[in-house]
């Protein structure tokens, strides 16, 4: 996987240590053994890709995910979001309908969430990667660990940040954030299993209200579209 040569600089401080403990190197011998037998999910060059777009002190928001996408050529490391050209997937397009509802935002032709990446939003999942066609398949191998201290890292800074936490997946992290000094969003998932609760929350105007108050720019939650590229 080496995960340690792809840590991005700006995370080495906060998480270089976690890279020599035995959970890690167990873990990555896991993924390994998994790539040997089968696809898995992002590619060994995306594994980090959350860490990679959001550098560790320009963080203004984390949205947390379970796990990545499980289909060919869907995930790229960064929650909720898929490849440009890839269709959008139901959950993604419920975040969409929402944030249109909500800010008047136009739906974009495409789910590639690296716009708000670059602009300080950690879309970080819980587990890093999973079997092909297996949701979950790699839950509890030691990826929890390793993301919680990436929570906790955020949530140790001076600098606070939002924490967006929808479903009660999410919602088991609070405990590892200070609310006193950052802001959580919590509501419901946006998966169609649970969407009827998540129309009308109106997260992004409390994560605005949220940004702004702690003095950060704030996010622009436009995508742009791709036009005919982004047509599978």
């Amino acid at each position: 996987m080496t995960a340690s040569a792809a840590l991005p600089a700006s995370w080495q401080d906060a998480l270089g240590e976690e890279l020599s403990k035995p959970y890690f190197e167990e873990l990555t011998e896991f993924v390994e053994k998994e790539r040997a037998n089968g696809p898995v999910y992002p590619p060994r060059s995306e594994v980090l890709a959350a860490l990679e777009a959001t550098p560790f002190d320009r963080v203004k928001v984390l949205v947390l995910g379970q796990d990545p996408y499980h289909g060919e050529g869907q995930g790229h490391g960064l929650c909720f979001s898929v490849r440009p050209g890839v269709r959008t997937p139901p959950s993604l397009r419920n975040i969409f309908k929402e944030l249109h509802a909500d800010l008047g935002t136009p739906i974009p032709d495409n789910g590639c969430l690296m716009p708000w990446a670059e602009q300080g939003v950690l879309l970080l999942n819980a587990v890093l990667t999973v079997r092909a066609g297996e949701a979950n398949s790699h839950k509890g191998k030691g990826w929890e660990r390793f993301t919680d201290a990436v929570i906790r890292a955020v949530a140790e800074r001076p600098d606070p940040a939002v924490f967006v936490l929808w479903g009660n997946y999410a919602q088991k992290k609070l405990p590892l954030i200070d609310t006193e000094r950052h802001v959580v969003v919590k509501g419901a998932h946006p998966s169609p299993l649970s969407a009827k609760r998540f129309f009308g929350s109106r997260p992004f105007s409390e994560i605005d209200a949220a940004v702004a108050a702690q003095g950060h720019t704030p996010i622009d939650w436009r995508i742009p579209d791709l036009g005919p590229a982004a047509k599978e």
